[in-house]
C-alpha cells in the first residue's frame, strides 16, 4: 500500500466561519485607556447636566401653566400657601422634575453613546428597542398616573371627608404627592424591560416567570403599597393591577423572543 501524502491543516477561510460569528464582535477594535474612558464619562455627565439645567430653566418659564395642568385632577379642592415663599419653592421643585423629564431623551443618548463602543453587533441590535421601549413605558406610566391614579386617590380623600372637613390643601404637600406618584408609576412601568433583560442574560426564562405568579401577586401588592405616597386602597389596587398586567405582558414578550 502506498501511504497518502501528508496534508497540512489549513486555517478556515473567512467565508467558512459561522454566519453569525460577526455578530459577537465589536465593530470597532479601537482601545481606550482608563483615563480616556474617565474623560469621556466626564464629558457625557457635563453635557447631561447642561441639558438638565436648560430643561429646568425652560420649564420654570412656563411653570405657571405646568402647575395649572397638575392641579386639574384635584377638582373640588382649594390650595393654600401656608408659609412665605411656599409657592416659589414649589415652582422650583416642579420645574426641576419637569426639566429632568424634558432632558431625559438627551441623557439616554449620552448613556448610549458612552457604552456603544464596547458592545457587539448583536448587542447593538437589542439596545435600541430596549431604550425605546423603556422610554415609551415610562411616559405611558406618567400618563396612566395622571388620568387614573391621581384622580382616583384624590377622589377617595375628597369624598371620605367632604361632610366633615373643608378641602383646603397645602400646595407644597399636594405637589409632593403628585410628583412622587407620577415618577414612581413611571418606574413601576419598567417591569417588562427588566424581564426582557433578565431573559436576555439567561437568568430566567418565560416558564420560570410564569411559575412564580403567586409571588408576583404578593410583590405587586407590596409594590403598590410602597410606591404610592397615599394609603388608600384604590390607588394601591390600580397600581398593583397595572404592574400585574405589565408582568404578564412581559412574559408574552419574552416568549415571543424565544426565551
Amino acid at each position: 500500500m502506498t501511504s497518502s501524502p501528508n496534508t497540512e491543516t489549513l486555517p478556515p477561510k473567512s467565508g467558512d466561519r459561522e454566519p453569525d460569528d460577526h455578530l459577537d464582535e465589536a465593530p470597532s477594535d479601537v482601545e481606550m485607556s482608563i483615563f480616556d474612558h474617565l474623560e469621556e464619562l466626564r464629558l457625557r455627565i457635563f453635557y447631561s447636566l447642561i441639558a438638565v439645567m436648560l430643561g429646568v430653566v425652560g420649564c420654570f418659564v412656563f411653570v405657571e401653566r405646568i402647575v395649572q395642568l397638575l392641579e386639574v385632577p384635584a377638582k373640588g379642592a382649594k390650595f393654600l400657601q401656608l408659609s412665605p415663599g411656599e409657592y416659589f419653592f414649589v415652582s422650583i421643585k416642579v420645574a426641576g422634575y419637569c426639566g429632568i423629564l424634558v432632558a431625559s431623551p438627551f441623557i439616554l443618548y449620552q448613556v448610549i453613546m458612552f457604552v456603544l463602543p464596547g458592545l457587539t453587533r448583536r448587542e447593538r441590535r437589542v439596545i435600541g428597542p430596549i431604550v425605546l421601549g423603556s422610554s415609551g413605558l415610562f411616559f405611558v406610566g406618567l400618563f396612566f398616573a395622571y388620568i387614573a391614579l391621581i384622580p382616583a386617590a384624590l377622589n377617595f380623600f375628597i369624598s371620605y371627608g367632604e361632610n366633615v372637613v373643608e378641602q383646603l390643601w397645602s400646595i407644597d404637600r399636594y405637589f409632593e404627592f403628585v410628583l412622587l406618584l407620577l415618577f414612581s408609576t413611571g418606574l413601576a412601568f419598567q417591569v417588562p424591560v427588566v424581564q426582557f433583560l433578565l431573559a436576555l442574560l439567561g437568568i430566567v426564562s418565560s416558564e420560570t416567570m410564569l411559575k412564580g405568579w403567586r409571588y408576583i401577586f404578593l410583590g405587586a401588592a407590596i409594590l403598590g403599597a410602597v410606591l404610592t405616597p397615599s394609603t388608600d386602597p384604590v390607588t394601591q389596587s390600580l397600581l398593583g393591577g397595572a404592574v400585574l398586567s405589565l408582568y404578564f405582558g412581559g412574559i408574552g414578550l419574552v416568549r415571543l423572543s424565544g426565551r
